[in-house]
């Protein structure tokens, strides 16, 4: 009786729309080292108009070795996506990997050893990019598609949801839902995280939690990372400017057009280092992209443009 009390229940949550790698991503969970005392439990998250993803799910119940949870939540919002699985979770913890993602064996372990030991809010997880053969040189050579935190003066402020556990247990993250109006855009999780933060929230970070994305031919372009880029400035820039900060406008517009000019100027100057100049070209389409956001401008969609197509 005792034992059962101590045991944990961690929920895993994957969110999909029409992707087979999904089928990977199980794979390679069904694969991963159990905490010790711990229950695991799946919770996939369909965010098609049809429920395209139960067939597979349907498919992998039989060889994966823990229950799944199948959650039909349409459509093309990954905010409602990541709702339903906060919905659905009744563990103690939940993370989360995205559906294109493998993770390493160890991956839940290390997560969790770090939340316990930090008695962080959230624990951060490195994503490492895999690029095929095709993929550009100084690409591959700068690591650009690769996830980690960011630090300021020694404290992470917001995060991601590719590779995250959070405690479901603490008073910040109750009741904390992921924004619908950021759901088509992206960066929902940004601003989920950076609200949570905003609140007393602490987040972690484990460097040995790894999770694997390949990165397909149509992202391993210039381009890609140029929206990609300005679409997560456009987040930054709308935060910056909420009511609270409006006061301030006018000079975070000013700092993030000087911020733009100052990397646009040094990836000229770089221009014979591939890898140099495109780092400095990409921070000013970012800083580009904060300058729109704090001007009001609606950011990119995303995920209903899928659908759309």
């Amino acid at each position: 009786m005792t034992a059962a009390l101590n045991r944990i229940q961690i929920d895993i949550a994957v969110c999909t729309f029409r992707r087979l790698e999904l089928q990977e991503t199980l794979h390679s969970l069904a694969l991963i080292t159990v905490p010790d005392a711990a229950d695991i439990r799946i919770i996939v998250a369909d965010n098609d108009v049809t429920p395209t993803a139960e067939p597979l799910v349907d498919q992998m119940r039989p060889t994966m070795p823990f229950e799944i949870v199948y959650v039909h939540c349409p459509a093309s919002n990954i905010s409602i996506a990541r709702n339903a699985c906060l919905g659905n979770s009744r563990g103690h913890y939940l993370a989360f990997v995205d559906d294109d993602e493998t993770v390493s064996r160890t991956w839940l372990v290390q997560l969790l050893d770090v939340a316990r030991a930090s008695g962080a809010d959230a624990v951060l997880g490195p994503v490492r990019a895999e690029y095929t053969l095709s993929a550009p040189n100084w690409m591959r050579r700068g690591d650009f598609h690769s996830t980690r935190p960011v630090w300021v003066n020694g404290e992470i402020l917001t995060g991601y949801t590719c590779n995250v556990l959070l405690d479901l247990t603490r008073p910040v993250l109750s009741a904390r839902w992921f924004n619908l109006e950021s759901g088509r855009s992206g960066g929902e999780d940004t601003e989920f995280f950076r609200h949570m933060h905003a609140a007393g929230g602490r987040i972690a970070y484990a460097p040995d939690a790894l999770v694997f994305e390949p990165v397909p031919e149509k992202r391993a372009r210039l381009a890609w990372l140029a929206k990609r880029r300005f679409r997560s400035g456009q987040t930054h820039g709308r935060l910056l400017n909420q009511p609270a900060r409006a006061g301030g406008r006018l000079v975070e517009i000013a700092r993030a057009l000087a911020k733009s000019g100052y990397c646009a100027a040094a990836s000229l100057v770089f221009a014979a280092s591939p890898v140099t100049r495109s780092r400095y070209a990409l921070r000013a389409i970012m800083h580009a992209g904060v300058v729109s956001g704090l001007l009001g401008v609606r950011e990119l969609e995303q995920y209903g443009a899928v659908a759309a197509r």
